[in-house]
């Protein structure tokens, strides 16, 4: 089989001669370029756009548990019935479900963004106590 590759270079059969081009054909290359400028430069303007865009973790993930490691959690009953609370009302805001395990997380990440406010639920429970004299 003859013939050259795909992409392999510049078309052979092309004319190299510019001056032989009509008027019209000249009109035409430059509003390719400008054409061709044009959408480099808006893929360019795209292709930023979806480096800086970041996918949410929800949607990136194929379950609740991906990316995560496995953490047993012991709750009082109190706590337990404030974070039902809290599920329902965020569920409300959101108006959609919100999973368990990503409110637990949220609610730890809060917590490490605010010690705090942990350290004091820490001191309620006995935490920095001292029974010296």
């Amino acid at each position: 089989m003859t013939g050259m590759k795909e992409g392999a270079g510049e078309d052979p059969f092309a004319s190299s001669d510019e001056s032989s081009e009509t008027p019209g054909e000249a009109t035409t290359t430059e509003s390719s370029r400008t054409e061709t400028k044009t959408t480099e430069a808006e893929s360019t303007q795209s292709s930023r756009k979806r480096r800086s865009m970041r996918i949410p973790y929800k949607f990136r993930r194929d379950g609740v548990q991906d990316g995560r490691d496995r953490v047993p959690l012991f709750l009082q009953s109190e706590t337990k019935s404030s974070e039902r609370d809290a599920q329902r009302e965020l569920e409300d805001r959101f108006d959609d479900d919100v999973s368990l395990t990503d409110l637990r997380e949220a609610l730890m990440m809060a917590g490490l963004n605010h010690l705090d406010e942990v350290e004091a639920h820490l001191e309620e429970w006995g935490y920095g106590m001292t029974f010296e004299e």
